[in-house]
């Protein structure tokens, strides 16, 4: 039973119950309404629909003008056809009434109280004339006058199932010879996976767009779709994905393992064994070491959406406006389905949190919505959260069950400098292998020279190095390029070598090293001792 199938059960049961004013937020009419109509018949009323552009209309869309022999209920005016309504409690027939967008006329006085007048009939109306008003909206508050009649229901997007029928449906358009071939083994689970998180009318869009474009089915542009709903919310930032995914970062090979590992968990086997969808991750260290680059290369790998969450921007000065942003944000992010959520600078964002500010408490709110939210959330949605200052964040946000995991991510040693040298040289169009051959020099060597350098150090003397043998005769690049680059950085771990070693000694017994343990730190060489004889 899918998740519509689900609330039109409870609407059923609502009406059957006799609730006379049932308040129903969504943007889709077309699909919701079939579930309604269905949902009015199975508690034994005969469903309508109205709207100020047509009047009255049958469940068949025939409007009720009066005409051929017709009994007019009521025409376009929202008061006379609220009116009409009322006169039929004293007459046979059980009838629902799903008014389209009223909320914009109870802005009214008399329309509103109109509404609460039927409400109000509810004890008084027989068995046999019994009726209820479905309002059908987008706009989930409800006018404080009419609080204690609605019932509010806000109707989910399609689930995997309904998009399964979806995209079934879109496919039996196809010629008979071409529907094995429109979504073939492998892709159809695909197809669906890309489509969660769209309305059902932006899903059939979307599968009819490709099949027409490519005579098949392909999840990459279906995905691209979501994009466009985030745009139009306004409260998360879409970010574009990286090439190369996790190959893209250099080292973490712990890290990288653990990711790689989660993966398994979005497969359809594994749903049916009933494996967890893995919650998030939080990656503490010194910045400029790889933490944001991975939260971009999971989404990459994972091929799935990467949207950016920031706190800041989500602030206002009206009050109530920033709770009402974070639970749109939260909306937003179940609607999208499987994504990776991620909160960069997380200490950052929770500052006013931790140390008190004066926003009137904002910031407290948020963090405890926040928390709420990790710990009971039930979507697919992976949160890879960045923090530099660990000591910054409040002790409630790294206990278990907010996150799966906590890394700690440390300067890279030896082996992890030469691996973010040959990633940096092919984000660059450079074969290292090439590059090293150009010279008397290796990557080895450039790494020794790298030593203490954070991963974005390292990175960023590529460049420098490239400028140096492009004014040298537009020579190519070559190791020692490389090494006479590193020699003129500073690294962070000089100018902050006292925070570096306050996050070293955090981490000890808190968070698991995203560096292998085989490689964690530089091995020194054993001194021999000389002795005088």
């Amino acid at each position: 039973m899918t998740k519509s199938e689900t609330i039109a059960n409870d609407v059923a049961a609502l009406l059957r119950a006799r609730n006379p004013l049932l308040w129903v937020v969504t943007r889709e009419e077309e699909r919701v309404e079939r579930y309604l109509f269905g949902a009015a018949a199975a508690a034994g009323y005969v469903p309508y629909t109205w709207d100020v552009g047509q009047g009255v209309a049958d469940i068949a869309g025939k409007v009720q003008d009066g005409r051929n022999g017709q009994q007019e209920i009521g025409g376009p005016d929202p008061s006379a056809t609220l009116a009409a309504i009322s006169e039929r409690t004293t007459k046979e027939g059980r009838f629902v009434w799903i008014m389209r967008d009223l909320h914009v006329w109870l802005k009214q006085p008399a329309v509103q109280r109109q509404v609460a007048n039927l409400a109000r009939k509810r004890g008084e109306t027989p068995k046999q004339s019994a009726q209820a008003l479905i309002i059908l909206t987008s706009d989930p508050n409800v006018p404080p006058e009419l609080a204690g009649h609605a019932t509010v229901i806000e109707w989910p997007l399609p689930d995997r199932a309904e998009i399964a029928e979806i995209l079934d449906m879109a496919i039996e358009v196809m010629p008979e010879d071409q529907r094995e071939t429109a979504a073939p083994n492998g892709q159809r689970e695909a197809a669906i996976d890309a489509a969660v998180g769209l309305s059902g009318e932006e899903a059939n869009a979307c599968y009819a767009r490709s099949l027409v474009q490519l005579r098949k089915i392909d999840p990459a542009l279906v995905a691209s779709e979501k994009k466009r709903v985030i745009a139009r919310e306004r409260v998360l930032e879409w970010i574009e994905p990286i090439k190369g995914g996790l190959d893209a970062v250099g080292g973490l090979d712990n890290l990288k393992s653990w990711v790689g590992s989660r993966a398994i968990a979005y497969s359809p086997r594994a749903r049916e064994y009933g494996l967890p969808a893995p919650k998030g991750v939080l990656l503490v260290g010194i910045s400029g070491c790889g933490k944001t680059l991975t939260a971009k290369a999971i989404a990459t790998a994972w091929v799935c959406p990467l949207l950016r969450v920031d706190l800041g921007a989500l602030k206002s000065k009206f009050v109530g406006e920033s709770e009402q942003n974070l639970r749109k944000v939260f909306q937003v992010i179940a609607s999208v389905g499987r994504c990776v959520v991620w909160f960069d600078e997380l200490e950052k964002m929770m500052q006013g949190a931790t140390s008190g500010s004066a926003d009137g408490g904002v910031s407290s709110d948020a963090l405890g919505a926040i928390l709420t939210w990790m710990q009971d959330r039930q979507g697919e949605a992976f949160v890879v959260a960045t923090a530099n200052d660990v000591s910054a964040l409040p002790p409630e946000l790294l206990r278990k069950g907010r996150f799966d995991e906590v890394f700690f991510v440390d300067l890279p040693n030896a082996t992890e400098r030469v691996a973010v040298l040959k990633a940096a040289l092919k984000q660059y169009g450079r074969d290292a292998s090439k590059v090293e051959a150009a010279g008397p020099y290796d990557l080895e060597s450039v790494a020794k020279n790298c030593e203490g350098f954070t991963g974005s150090e390292i990175a960023a003397i590529v460049p420098d190095a490239m400028f140096a043998a492009f004014a040298d005769k537009e020579r190519e690049l070559n190791c020692r390029d490389l090494s006479v680059a590193a020699k003129t950085v500073v690294p962070l771990s000089k100018t902050a070598s006292e925070k570096i070693d306050a996050s070293r000694k955090w981490a000890v017994g808190r968070a698991r090293p995203a560096t292998a343990e085989t490689t964690t730190r530089d091995v020194q060489p054993r001194v021999r001792r000389v002795l005088d004889i």
